[in-house]
């Protein structure tokens, strides 16, 4: 089965990071969450400290289907070896969704060039390229997702499943949600 991955630093947020986690198992996908921080302990923006599934280092991303970036830091861009990867993925033409502040982690890389993006107020400037939707919660342009920020993260969450499993799925884990 492949796998989405989604990855934590120390200070991302929590809503983003551990709600999308929430809502793709819901949806029955398999996901596993990893940590950048060398310890699988990560401390998030808001204190609560999490434990992730697996090391960046340990992770086999040979069955990733999607690699997820939550928001609420800038750590997320200092970590080279993710850059990396999310480049390769991305050129692949393989899916790959930032929400909040994150979606700068992929302008700096240059895979926003004229795609449509959001991204948390004060954030446009760091979306190298795109073509800016600030409004819409959630932005599709082919194989890249991104979201506007916490508030926004079951939105997001559910374009996800949908995306991967379809709007009949999507639909059921928003039922379960009591989202309309």
């Amino acid at each position: 089965m492949k796998t989405i991955f989604v990855f934590l630093t120390t200070g991302f947020e929590e809503i983003e990071g551990l709600g999308t986690i929430d809502i793709l198992r819901r949806a029955g996908l398999e996901v596993k969450s990893v940590s950048l921080t060398g310890d699988k302990c990560v401390t998030a923006s808001h204190g609560i400290t999490v434990v992730a599934d697996v090391l960046f280092e340990d992770a086999d991303f040979s069955q990733a289907e999607m690699l997820v970036l939550p928001g609420g830091t800038t750590l997320f861009n200092e970590h080279e070896a993710l850059k990396k990867l999310l480049i390769d993925f991305a050129h692949k033409g393989e899916k790959v969704a930032a929400i909040c502040a994150s979606p700068m982690v992929l302008g700096g890389l240059g895979l926003l060039e004229g795609k449509k993006a959001t991204c948390y107020p004060g954030f446009e400037k760091y979306l190298k390229g795109a073509k800016l939707h600030t409004e819409e919660s959630v932005v599709v342009d082919g194989n890249i997702i991104t979201g506007r920020g916490p508030g926004l993260t079951i939105d997001f969450a559910l374009k996800l499943v949908e995306i991967i499993a379809g709007k009949p799925k999507r639909d059921e884990v928003a039922a379960g949600l009591l989202v309309k």
